[in-house]
């Protein structure tokens, strides 16, 4: 199978200004995820979509392949499923048709290898249009999880069958990480949306799971990284 990557990278981020190449133990954050794609032997391919000038020099200065994502595509609003079916588009015209189609973005700089060539795997072997990456939820709506009502209570947002006195006892749910999507062409271009088909999933531990979000996760990734 041909396995391209794709990390997607636009220059407007509010939550964390210049987050994509930002320096992160002393190397831009898309750094991360380009070598990670490189590192892996199922990937023949790794492209970079951005509409930022800035990020566009860090991609080619690491050998990655270069898509200019138009305007509409790199807002606040604007689906990223759609930068998705753009980067497909745009690779199959330039550089062939092939199988899989992997996302990594930036904001998992953690990741490994191994998680990246598990989910591509992982999707094949369970016959799902697309694998997802998860790790252990530090709450469950089953337990310590709760919605307010009109009348000002509160309750779980969503009630077990029978008294859950004890987390453990509680159904084990996920949260969905950033690390790796691995899916194919004909899925992003023929659906909508990650739950449209058969989905899987790796799970992925807690210290290779951060989503950089915020300046806060960004220090957390970074003492992470420094205590190895």
């Amino acid at each position: 199978m041909k396995n391209y990557a794709f990390i997607f990278a636009r220059g407007g981020s509010k939550g964390l200004p210049g987050k994509n190449i930002k320096p992160l133990a002393g190397k831009a954050l898309l750094q991360y995820s380009i070598e990670t794609a490189k590192a892996c032997s199922s990937i023949s391919q790794v492209f970079v979509s951005t509409d930022d000038e800035d990020i566009a020099k860090v991609a080619t200065a690491h050998d990655a392949i270069l898509i200019d994502r138009p305007e509409e595509l790199a807002s606040d609003t604007s689906p990223e499923w759609l930068s998705w079916r753009h980067a497909i588009e745009w690779a199959t015209e330039n550089y062939g048709s092939f199988d899989g189609f992997v996302s990594l973005p930036t904001t998992s700089p953690l990741r490994s290898v191994e998680d990246v060539e598990s989910a591509i795997a992982k999707r094949v072997t369970a016959g799902a249009d697309i694998c997802i990456s998860v790790t252990p939820s530090s709450r469950s709506p089953y337990f310590n999880m709760v919605k307010k009502n009109a009348d000002a209570s509160v309750e779980l947002v969503n009630m077990p069958d029978g008294e859950v006195a004890r987390r453990q006892d509680a159904p084990e749910v996920f949260d969905i990480t950033t690390v790796v999507y691995a899916t194919t062409p004909t899925f992003v271009l023929q659906e909508y949306g990650l739950f449209a088909g058969k989905v899987t999933s790796i799970e992925v531990p807690k210290e290779r799971a951060i989503d950089i979000d915020d300046i806060y996760d960004f220090m957390l990734a970074e003492a992470i990284l420094k205590s190895k």
